[in-house]
């Protein structure tokens, strides 16, 4: 299964507001969900947290869910993405700001089931390995040594992390490696577990796999648009 994740950026003179409202409920209802090939299909927005940046990295992130290359690529050729959500996303998406990413998904916390209607917030981690660190390396470090002590967290209720997948590899290098999710009740238990010394023990770790200038962090909440049960 490919777990696509596609962080973007409201189109210029567009609020953020506004774009993820016409994500949310335009877009996603009339055009992306159209697609017949995607099995999933998740939306998260930013949400204001922490001292605010002027101009957000990204206000929200896709996350789609497809079968395999054959399927991803017929998606690509369809009707509806071709006649429908490509042609709808210069309306509120700047295009040239967009990052996507295929990527293989670990779990390294199931938790609870998920929820269409659940109003657990999550964190999403952005990261690249350390300069000089081969790519194998850099996952079993992130999977087998950072993950564990990501799990202590408190407060901490589901945990994945998300590795970019070999085709984007094929040619040069991928401009993320990982990005993980951290699921939380609310922002009063991210908070408390940023006080924490078991955050403080796992943050002081990433020196030891990631490029530290280009780790980047936000915080969402999750609207389900397809799933969580597959179609």
């Amino acid at each position: 299964m490919i777990h696509q994740l596609i962080f973007a950026h409201p189109k210029p003179g567009m609020s953020e507001k506004e774009f993820q409202n016409y994500w949310i409920n335009v877009h996603a209802v009339k055009y992306a969900s159209k697609i017949p090939q995607i099995k999933r299909y998740l939306i998260d927005s930013r949400l204001p947290f922490g001292s605010e940046p002027q101009d957000p990295l990204f206000s929200g992130v896709a996350e789609i869910w497809l079968e395999n290359e054959k399927e991803q690529l017929a998606s690509l050729q369809s009707k509806e993405f071709l006649e429908g959500a490509r042609l709808d996303e210069p309306n509120w998406a700047a295009f040239w700001r967009t990052v996507v990413l295929d990527t293989n998904t670990h779990v390294l916390m199931e938790g609870e089931p998920l929820k269409k209607d659940s109003t657990m917030i999550k964190i999403f981690a952005l990261v690249k390995r350390k300069a000089g660190m081969p790519l194998e390396e850099f996952r079993k470090y992130s999977l087998e040594i950072h993950g564990p002590k990501d799990l202590k967290l408190p407060g901490l209720r589901r945990y994945i992390q998300c590795h970019v997948r070999d085709s984007f590899y094929t040619v040069g290098e991928s401009i993320l490696d990982c990005v993980s999710q951290l699921w939380f009740d609310d922002i009063q238990a991210i908070e408390k577990m940023l006080e924490s010394d078991e955050n403080k023990e796992s943050a002081a770790d990433l020196a030891n796999f990631v490029e530290l200038k280009y780790a980047h962090s936000f915080v969402t909440d999750e609207h389900w648009i397809i799933g969580p049960e597959s179609r």
